[in-house]
């Protein structure tokens, strides 16, 4: 039943799947390793009254351990004491999140004196905690210390894998060891992304197998019916054998199905897999992680390719969603503007504003003082409040109440010297530290922190000039969240006084405050719109003076919730909303956040390569739409259409405070302004060719928009737009939106973000792409790929995406090879009576694929390049035959069945009709052996001549591998012919008679014949957009840059205008005046992508193929 042997079968198999398990096998000594020498790492542990080394993996739970200054944290402790002073110490959290700046973490304060082994053998304790969980930056539990139940939080507990960092050590005690801490929660297997590759490639191989099932059934039906006793010559007699015994045809069919099945299994490539993983991975490696124009000098930052099987996906991508802040700006905070009590200070132009001016046409000049101060961080020009000039300021009193709270109102740890000049801040964001930036310029510079106090050092307060110490002592901090989107402090005065200080978004802000404060309100709010508007964030700041009885009774309600182990954050909001309330509006600020530099041209770039831009972002809708005219995802000759939340209808529901009818009215109006503005969008598309549409809406709204009723509607009104601006959106939002496209439009989605509120969407998206900014590496662990700037974002795209993209084609021509192979057997069968006899020998089939025809496939898929990059990003609408996907459609697996089909009759039928007659030098005819030798050779020279006619550029590499893999046949075959058995001598038989040379040269020409005329057919008249381009920088080592030129000249008629247009389009600069060149859809190709309309004319090939190229001149006037 096996016409094959076991070896020749199973070697192969078994060579591809030992380089799979070796490089598994490899990979997984070295993580053995890494553990063994991590759970060997030492640690000082307290023993008997003094620090004793031991092993990681000894730890229990309980024991007391000493940390050494650059040392790692063996498990998770709580935090006990430290050699700095005020029980702080400085850990980095780059093994565990990305981050690479210094995390100040302070000991509880009753706990300071564990430093020494004496002192630590004495403290006594229970800790009262969560149980084991992966949430890093979470932690709830209790330290019953001397019948005192203390509250821990995260500033108490030292994560596994931190190390400690400018601290000679410190003293903790151990509460999670080994799989039980928080980085071993993390260490999860993430699901990785399946490629739409993988699935594409599931559906061609069990289209092979269906297609090796319905050869192997017409074998076995010819061979069930030809058997037959007639034919003596057979020896079919009483005594043959059941898969030949003819009185049993069933069991014949049986039984020569399974010998065809083993027969033609070379249809399978099963080192298709393998192949493709080498490719991506060496484009990943090499060709992605290495490339110089994604490397960003400033951060010494190259790109990073954490993945290596959504190569192609790059080359298809339709939709991006991309954050804002840190993605396409820069996050580098600067202080720029502010108003107090109504008042707005800072005289200064954004860059929104300056783009708002040049697109209204409007002039406008900066004027900046000689005394303005700038620093990184604050950005400021005023005199009016500099250097003590606020106190002559009509509002004094407010000015003070506004640094003050700048000042206090935050968790910001001091650095280094206390000199303005030479102070550092560690803040949690870089909005954080811009406000405590502004506070030093201001004149009160806070320069030391302590667990219960703040210390400012305030100037020009009690009188000009004088400059006083002033220690505040903190007696509550209520933190912000995504949910409170505020944060507050609860400060005593050395006076004596108490005051909550809170700073906030203006939605949470106002509708905390007391009441009269309207004026003060409407005015504010209309100096957050102006801030909105040119581009700024903002937040405002209030205040509460606290009366001491109303103070201590809230202050044991908080108390008590920072001890509960259950639902405690839940409880510290629900305790804060009891004293966050009537307070004080002082103002807000307003902070710059520029954008990165190229982001306006390659959303351009992008745009024009077809793909569609949505912007993702927790800013308001005025901020929001500047940044998008900023980086020209949107521009005035586009139709907007806004649905916001920000309406009169809403606002007076808002105002009665019923929630149901809240969500009841949102809803209505959210279903009537999407009804809306879809069927404009349809009435757009259909009276313009090409319209340019916009959709904004907010969050709220984002949020009815997304219920089951509603989503559809929205998902068509924004496939119809251009771009979307999704503002005041949370991080959940930019996974549902990101999953709404990826599910409803079925196209291949891209999300972009830099920080850990852009995870979800960076994972829901078809590619993740990380950007290694300010706000730590969340993203980029995250991601597939990452790269510094948004900018490099087309590099990633049009250049390494489309070179991903096109090595598609790999499979293809495995398709073909593999077909041509096995249909060549296929009509053997036919001559052979249906028996299954081979027509090549055993290890031909088995080396077929793994040696003779590997090495050029693999060159191929690595160094396949139709245009250069520097032409793909000039020419960015050739992105879109990834879209379309061009080259692995049906049609063209079709194509390449019937070119395989084809070739293997050439293949078979040449050869073994001339061989027919064919003698050797002995005069003896040519046998089974010689012709089946003779055809192979045709065949492996042929497969890989035909992979050179589908590479658009030829490197040395090419043709060293197809030199290599013809070769290695030939001394396969030699080294065969010396060795007795089927192949002796066989080679050097066929190689001394005239028919081999005869063959050898007539056949491969033959059978590539057809594939040469088609694409020369096809080159002519039907070109692809590439070759297009390939032909009109033919002769062209500099880009085109006539295109530039082109303009609209008012004096001609529309007509007139479009015909010189169209004139002076690129294929003026091509010497080459054949069809390829003047094809029909060249025209409207590069009209279009010069915004000319130029209707395809049937004529267009006689006319253009006729004319010579001549210089156009403009007409005169």
């Amino acid at each position: 039943m096996n016409p094959l042997s076991l070896a020749s079968k199973m070697g192969p198999l078994c060579l591809v799947l030992l380089v799979s398990l070796g490089k598994e096998a490899y990979e997984d000594w070295k993580r053995f390793q890494a553990d063994k020498a991590i759970n060997n790492t030492h640690v000082d542990v307290l023993q008997d009254g003094r620090w004793a080394p031991i092993q990681w993996q000894k730890l229990q739970v309980g024991d007391i351990v000493k940390v050494k200054q650059d040392g790692s944290f063996p498990a998770d402790l709580l935090f006990l004491a430290s050699t700095n002073a005020d029980g702080v110490c400085y850990t980095e959290t780059a093994n565990l999140d990305g981050e690479t700046n210094l995390k100040i973490l302070m000991a509880l304060e009753r706990t300071w004196d564990y430093i020494t082994p004496e002192k630590a053998s004495e403290f006594k304790g229970e800790v009262q905690c969560e149980h084991p969980n992966n949430l890093l930056y979470t932690f709830t539990g209790n330290l019953v210390h001397q019948k005192q139940t203390l509250p821990l939080n995260p500033y108490q507990i030292l994560l596994r894998g931190c190390s400690l960092r400018n601290t000679e050590y410190i003293v903790g005690a151990v509460i999670f060891t080994g799989h039980e801490t928080k980085i071993m929660m993390n260490a999860m297997n993430v699901l990785s992304k399946r490629s739409t590759l993988e699935r594409k490639l599931d559906k061609l191989i069990l289209a092979l197998l269906a297609t090796l099932f319905v050869i192997c059934a017409v074998g076995a039906i010819g061979s069930a019916t030809f058997i037959n006793r007639k034919y003596y010559y057979f020896g079919l007699g009483k005594g043959v054998e059941a898969q030949f015994n003819p009185d049993n045809r069933l069991m014949v069919f049986a039984r020569t199905m399974l010998t065809f099945v083993t027969l033609f299994s070379t249809i399978v490539p099963i080192s298709l897999y393998v192949t493709i993983e080498v490719i991506e991975y060496i484009q990943s490696t090499q060709f992605i992680d290495k490339d110089l124009h994604m490397y960003h000098a400033e951060t010494d930052t190259p790109a990073l390719a954490r993945t290596s099987n959504l190569n192609e996906e790059l080359g298809q991508v339709e939709y991006i969603f991309s954050d804002k802040t840190g993605t396409l700006t820069r996050n580098m905070m600067e202080f720029f503007k502010c108003s107090i009590g109504g008042e707005v200070y800072g005289t200064g132009m954004t860059e929104i504003e300056m783009g708002g001016a040049q697109r209204t046409g409007k002039r406008m000049e900066m004027h900046k003082s000689a005394n303005a101060v700038h620093e990184k961080g604050f950005n400021f020009d005023d005199t009016r409040l500099m250097r003590g000039a606020w106190r002559n300021e009509p509002n004094p009193d407010m000015c003070k109440e506004f640094f003050r709270c700048l000042a206090i109102c935050h968790t910001v740890l001091p650095e280094g010297e206390d000199c303005p000049e030479k102070i550092t801040y560690q803040a949690a964001s870089p909005d954080e530290a811009a406000l405590v930036i502004a506070a030093k310029n201001f004149g009160f510079f806070f320069y030391r922190r302590t667990p219960t106090k703040i210390y400012v050092r305030e100037s020009h307060v009690e009188e000009m000039g004088k400059i006083d110490d002033a220690g505040y002592e903190i007696l509550n901090i209520l933190e912000f969240n995504s949910t409170r989107k505020r944060q507050s402090v609860v400060c005593r005065y050395p006076d004596g006084r108490l005051v909550l200080y809170c700073k906030g978004g203006d939605a949470v802000i106002s509708e905390r405050l007391a009441r009269g404060q309207d004026d003060l309100k409407r005015i504010t709010m209309e100096n957050l719109e102006q801030f909105g508007s040119a581009g700024l964030r903002t937040l405002c700041l209030a205040y509460r003076d606290l009366n001491p009885e109303i103070y201590e009774g809230w202050n044991e309600k908080f108390t008590w919730a920072k001890k509960l182990l259950e639902d405690r954050e839940k409880k510290l909001d629900e305790v804060a909303e009891l004293i966050e309330k009537e307070l004080i509006l002082i103002g807000c600020t307003a902070i710059e956040d520029r954008l990165q530099e190229g982001v306006p041209s390659c959303i351009e770039t992008l745009s024009k390569a077809g793909i569609k831009i949505w912007m993702l972002t927790g800013d308001k809708i005025e901020t929001a739409i500047n940044i998008a005219y900023a980086c020209e995802l949107t521009s005035n000759d586009m139709k907007q259409f806004i649905i916001s939340s920000e309406t009169d209808s809403i606002r007076e529901v808002e105002e009665r405070g019923d929630r149901d009818e809240i969500a009841r009215v949102m809803k209505e109006e959210v279903r009537k302004e999407l009804s809306k503005s879809l069927k404009e969008a349809q009435h757009c598309i259909r009276s313009a060719s090409d319209p340019k549409l916009t959709l904004v809406i907010d969050g709220k709204c984002l949020t009815y928009a997304l219920d089951p009723n509603l989503r559809t509607m929205l998902l068509n009104l924004s496939l119809i737009c251009t771009s979307v601006v999704c503002c005041r959106v949370t991080p959940l939002q930019k996974a549902e939106v990101t999953d709404l496209v990826k599910k409803g439009a079925r196209k291949i989605t891209l999300s972009i973000g830099d920080g850990a509120n852009d995870v979800a969407m960076i994972r829901m998206a078809h590619v993740g792409v990380g950007i290694s900014g300010l706000e730590g590496m969340q993203a980029v662990m995250a991601s597939d790929f990452a790269i510094a700037q948004f900018r490099f974002l087309s590099d990633l795209l049009l250049m390494h995406g489309r070179c991903g993209f096109l090595s598609l084609q790999v499979i293809t021509y495995f398709f073909y090879k593999n077909l041509t192979f096995t249909l060549t057997q296929f009509w053997f069968t036919f001559q052979a009576g249906f028996s299954g006899q081979k027509f090549y020998h055993d290890w031909f089939d088995s080396l077929y694929n793994v040696v003779f025809t590997s090495l050029p496939v693999i060159v191929f898929g690595l160094f396949e390049k139709d245009v250069s990059a520097s032409l793909s990003k000039k020419y960015p609408q050739l992105y879109k035959e990834g879209m379309r996907n061009s080259y692995f459609s049906w049609r063209d697996v079709a194509a390449w069945a019937l070119s395989a089909v084809y070739q293997s009759l050439v293949f078979y039928h040449f050869v073994t009709a001339s061989s027919s007659a064919g003698l050797n030098s002995s005069g003896k005819m040519l046998g089974l052996r010689d012709v089946g030798t003779m055809a192979f050779t045709c065949v492996v020279v042929t497969v890989n001549l035909r992979l050179l006619l589908m590479c658009n550029s030829i490197t040395r590499w090419h043709h060293i591998a197809i030199s290599l893999s013809i070769l290695a046949w030939f001394a396969f075959a030699f080294i065969c012919s010396l060795v007795r058995g089927n192949l002796y001598h066989v080679v050097h038989v066929i190689m001394s008679t005239v028919y081999f040379y005869l063959t050898f040269l007539l056949v491969p020409i033959v059978a590539l014949l057809g594939d040469f005329l088609w694409q020369g057919v096809q080159r002519l008249f039907f070109p692809y957009d590439y070759q297009i381009v390939q032909e009109i920088h033919r002769h062209e080592p500099d880009d085109y840059t006539g295109a530039g030129n082109l303009h609209i000249r008012s004096h001609l008629t529309p007509d007139q205008e479009r015909n010189f247009a169209i004139s002076l389009l690129p294929r003026d600069t091509s010497k080459y005046t054949g069809f390829a060149f003047d094809s029909p859809g060249y025209e409207s190709f590069f009209a279009s992508q010069h915004g000319v309309h130029a209707p395809q004319k049937a004529w267009d090939v006689i006319r253009r193929a006729s004319m010579r190229t001549k210089p156009k001149t403009l007409p005169k006037k």
